[in-house]
């Protein structure tokens, strides 16, 4: 009798695939910001010509915001799009070296 073998639902994650988008960095950095402002979506959004659904997306990575709309909300956050920039570039490193260590330590137990 033939045996059933599952087949797997999801391709195996690949290290670039755990890689987050710039979207995704920038929305938590924009969110990070607003929060030790201690400032609400709406008086964000106000300020930066946007509606509060949208400056929402933004944070969340759903969106890809055009350098305009990017340059409003850190006009709105009294933030320089070079201190945006580099803390969005910071954060991505910082990510990248925690996965390093992380896949050091698997391949050292995986050597156990």
């Amino acid at each position: 009798m033939a045996e059933i073998i599952p087949l797997p639902t999801k391709a195996p994650q690949t290290s670039r695939e755990l890689e987050p988008l710039w979207r995704d960095a920038l929305g938590e950095r924009l969110r990070r910001l607003r929060h030790d402002r201690g400032e609400r979506l709406a008086d964000t959004a106000d300020r930066a010509g946007v509606s509060p659904q949208y400056l929402s997306e933004i944070e969340r990575g759903l969106k890809e915001p055009s350098s305009e709309m990017i340059a409003a909300v850190a006009g709105a956050l009294e933030v320089t799009l070079i201190e945006l920039t580099a803390g969005v570039v910071d954060d991505l490193r910082s990510r990248a070296s925690e996965r390093a260590v992380v896949g050091c330590r698997a391949a050292f137990a995986l050597a156990a």
